[in-house]
């Protein structure tokens, strides 16, 4: 930890506030919405459809405008669109927790993920703009961050949440209000005209700035090709857990497993983060760290394939262990794939991009990316549906490992044909 914290302190005054803010926006976020969904069908006693449709809106508003935020953030600057994300975020979680009206709480539902949609592309533009040549060590620091907040907000959510759903809603939007005004009084202005790639004013229309970012066929292969990367990690949230209480049972064991799911795979990247990632940026190709990232994310899955072979014990120890220690080795795994492969993933978007609409990269890889999660999720959830009724368990296993081996195959492609580097600039005109 010494280490990561001299790391931050050598960076300018903006990049460390922006690690600030990044662990300070997942805390405030963790620490309400996985208790979202037991309020609402708890204590406002809402339908099963209702709950599924105030998360789906949040969802949708945040993955299906992460490309007008970025656009936004590109022409107007980075700091007023952080601001206004996390003002905005501000408004929408004291609604959650002061209306009961379904009208109320689908807006507020849809102006917390919008406000998502907002600040995420600036965050990241505005990181790679001000680490400059040493964007892959800030991005690695800003995963740090980023998992210290989402492993601490549940906890702190849990300790509110015991007490008063309300209370959770509150000071979560008190740390987002709180974050606001600090981020207006210390963060300095930031736009994409001040970027080494950009010629101020030279902005052009939005279609047109669509238009070379869609057109832009390394950047859209990329991006598909990633996709993996976030429907393999986000089984932390889905597949293992399904496992874990399938195996271990809803009790006390099967809740205690699942925390350590949690635990595990954040603490790996808080303690690992940048000692991976240096030790990656001295020996190997950024192509080659991606591709050997989702290698280890798709071999994640081997130990939950290679324990579909044991006999299932009917209880005790035995069974207890097969519950917990695959799915545990798979979470270990998956971060540390998502330790190698993240800081270069986030500066091959820079590269792309040519250093210009970065902002707008984001945007549209992050909409690429949460398409790609949703249809994954539902792909992955129909088949352990599927296999559990045709006692063919193994299935689901192997094909999130094919997935991860399909995934890294093709970014190294990607890396071996020099389609993961800067576009080559234009030739200067001859002078006569």
């Amino acid at each position: 930890m010494r280490t990561t914290l001299a790391q931050v302190r050598s960076y300018d005054r903006s990049v460390q506030l922006l690690l600030v803010n990044q662990f300070t926006i997942n805390l405030g976020f963790y620490m309400l919405m996985p208790y979202l969904a037991q309020h609402l069908s708890g204590s406002l006693g809402l339908a099963g459809w209702l709950v599924g449709l105030v998360l789906g809106v949040r969802n949708f508003s945040q993955q299906g405008m992460f490309l007008i935020g970025g656009t936004l953030a590109d022409r107007l600057g980075y700091k007023p669109l952080i601001v206004a994300g996390c003002v905005l975020r501000t408004v929408g979680f004291a609604t959650l927790g002061l209306v009961d009206s379904v009208p109320a709480l689908l807006a507020a539902s849809a102006a917390t993920g919008f406000a998502g949609a907002l600040f995420n592309p600036a965050v990241r533009a505005y990181l790679a703009a001000d680490a400059g040549e040493r964007r892959v060590e800030a991005f690695a620091l800003f995963n740090v961050f980023y998992q210290a907040g989402i492993l601490l907000g549940p906890l702190v959510g849990m300790l509110l949440t015991g007490f008063d759903f309300r209370a959770t809603c509150l000071v979560s939007a008190g740390i987002f209000a709180v974050l606001s005004i600090v981020q207006i009084r210390a963060l300095p202005a930031r736009t994409a005209d001040d970027s080494p790639g950009r010629d101020a004013g030279q902005r052009g229309s939005v279609l047109s700035q669509w238009r070379s970012v869609v057109t832009n066929r390394p950047f859209l292969l990329f991006s598909t090709a990633m996709i993996g990367s976030y429907v393999l990690t986000f089984q932390v949230y889905l597949a293992l857990p399904l496992e874990v209480r399938r195996l271990g049972g809803e009790g006390e064991f099967g809740t205690v497993a699942v925390a350590v799911l949690f635990a595990v795979s954040g603490l790996a990247t808080i303690l690992g983060q940048t000692r991976v990632t240096a030790w990656c940026k001295d020996r190997v190709a950024p192509g080659r760290a991606l591709a050997a990232g989702l290698l280890i994310m798709g071999l994640a899955f081997a130990p939950l394939l290679a324990a579909t072979a044991l006999p299932v014990p009917g209880g005790g120890p035995g069974r207890w262990l097969l519950a917990a220690v695959p799915p545990t080795l798979a979470a270990l795994f998956l971060a540390f794939g998502t330790m190698i492969a993240y800081p270069f993933e986030m500066e091959t978007i820079v590269q792309l991009s040519g250093d210009r609409l970065v902002a707008t990269h984001y945007g549209l890889y992050n909409t690429i990316c949460g398409i790609g999660i949703t249809l994954g999720n539902l792909l992955t959830g129909a088949t352990l549906d599927a296999a559990r009724r045709a006692g063919m368990s193994a299935v689901p296993w192997l094909a999130l490992l094919l997935l991860g081996l399909v995934c890294s195959a093709s970014l190294y492609g990607l890396h071996r044909a020099g389609r993961l580097t800067r576009p080559s600039p234009d030739p200067e005109p001859a002078v006569a």
